[in-house]
Order: structure tokens, then C-alpha cells, then sequence
């Protein structure tokens, strides 16, 4: 009952945390939900931009790769190289999501640092990237849990679910615990960098307006993809964790 209720309380505080709050916010009210709309607004740019730089690199692929497509088919193996590094041999189905986790995150990351999302007015509040609200880095995270319990109970089936008492059963609370802390740890490592990143070049423009701001900006746009690589390899390892057992 003690797990029960702890686990009860970790998923009741993950709820909790979507309404966190930085600043003012532009509400779209569909029926009876309140959606975060300059959320929804960036998100749609940054995925405009994948789609479209996409379309751009395939639109006639060439034998011999040059330009964007070349540069798209490094991307590609990279991505193919973190999943078959962290998942095995049987990678080949999850390199879709975790490419499209890995370049959503770091396209939403860019985006805060080099669109001028300042310069379009909002009745309330401002527009920031995605990943700037607790909300997407949350939606991010859940995902990633479904996904790892998805490819475990795909592979074993209800044996899966022996995990949680090896290498003792006396381990299950904090095994079954694991899976709650997971989505947590995702979801504010995330939303952590890139709110504090934003803000501390936010106040730099604003003390010192000219010079001292772009190494920070610099250094943001590096951290920035540093973040979406930690974010797919963790997806990456836990759902290889998942396939082939606890470890």
C-alpha cells in the first residue's frame, strides 16, 4: 500500500507540474480545455521547419549525396548510430522516434536563440521555444515511458514485468518507483536548462546590450544541443533496458 500510495503521489506531482508557470501566458480555450497557445504556435513552427527542410533534402535524391541531402544522411546516421549504441541489434524500428525526439528537442532548443519570436505580439505573454514550457518537456517525457514499456512488453510480454523484483524482490518499491522518477527527471532537465538559459541572455541584453550577451549566446546554442542528445540517449537506453531486462 505504501507504494501504491507513493506512486500514486509521484504521477499526482507530474500532473502537478504542467501547471507551472513562468511569466504570463496566451490561453486558447477549446471546448473545456485551456491550451497553452504560443505553445502550440512555436511547436508548429519548429515541426513547419522540419517537414519543410526535410521535403527540401529528399526532393531529389541523388546517388551520390551533396548539399542538404548529404547533410540530412549524416544526421540520419547519427541518430541510427545513438539508437544501435543504446538499444542492440534490434534498434532498427525505434531510430524514427528517437530521431524525431532528438531533432524536435533540438530545433525547438535553437529556436529560442536564433528566431525572433519577440518581435510578434501577444495579448498576454511572449513567445519562447517549446522547450521553454513545462508542458512540451512533460508531453516529452510520457512519451519516452510509453515507448520503453511499449518495446518491453512488445519483446517479453508479462514476463516484463519480472524486472521489478530482480535482483530481490525486496528492491520492487524502488524499482517500480524507477519508472515514476524517470518521466521526471526528463521532463526537468529539459525545461531547467533551456528556461535558464534563456533568462540569463534575457538579463545579459538587458544589463549589457552589446557585446558581452553573445559568447552566452554561444555557449547557449552549444548546451542547447547538448540537451536534445541527452534526451534521446536516455530514451535510447531505457528503452534497451526495457528489451533486455534490468541492469
Amino acid at each position: 500500500m505504501n507504494v501504491l500510495s507513493c506512486s500514486i503521489n509521484t504521477l499526482k506531482g507530474l500532473y502537478d507540474i504542467s501547471g507551472v508557470e513562468v511569466g504570463q501566458h496566451f490561453y486558447w480555450q477549446i471546448g473545456g480545455f485551456q491550451v497553452h497557445g504560443q505553445v502550440l504556435i512555436t511547436s508548429w513552427v519548429v515541426i513547419a521547419i522540419l517537414l519543410g527542410s526535410a521535403t527540401i533534402a529528399v526532393r531529389n535524391p541523388q546517388t551520390i549525396p551533396t548539399g542538404s541531402q548529404n547533410f540530412f544522411e549524416y544526421v540520419l546516421e547519427f541518430i541510427r548510430d545513438v539508437s544501435k549504441t543504446q538499444i542492440g541489434e534490434e534498434y532498427g524500428p525505434w531510430v524514427p522516434f528517437i530521431g524525431t525526439m532528438f531533432l524536435f528537442i533540438f530545433v525547438s532548443n535553437w529556436s529560442g536563440a536564433l528566431l525572433p519570436w519577440k518581435i510578434i505580439q501577444l495579448p498576454h505573454g511572449e513567445l519562447a521555444a517549446p522547450t521553454n514550457d513545462i508542458n512540451t518537456t512533460v508531453a516529452l517525457a510520457l512519451l519516452t515511458s510509453v515507448a520503453y514499456f511499449y518495446a518491453g512488453l512488445t519483446k517479453k510480454g508479462l514476463s516484463y514485468f519480472g524486472k521489478y523484483i530482480q535482483p530481490t524482490p525486496i528492491l520492487l518499491p524502488i524499482n517500480i518507483l524507477e519508472d515514476f522518477t524517470k518521466p521526471l527527471s526528463l521532463s526537468f532537465r529539459l525545461f531547467g536548462n533551456i528556461l535558464a538559459d534563456e533568462l540569463v541572455v534575457v538579463v545579459l541584453v538587458s544589463l549589457v546590450p552589446s557585446v558581452v550577451p553573445i559568447p552566452v549566446m554561444f555557449l547557449g546554442l552549444f548546451t542547447s544541443g547538448i540537451q536534445a542528445l541527452i534526451f534521446a540517449t536516455l530514451a535510447a537506453a531505457y528503452i534497451g533496458e526495457s528489451m533486455e531486462g534490468h541492469h
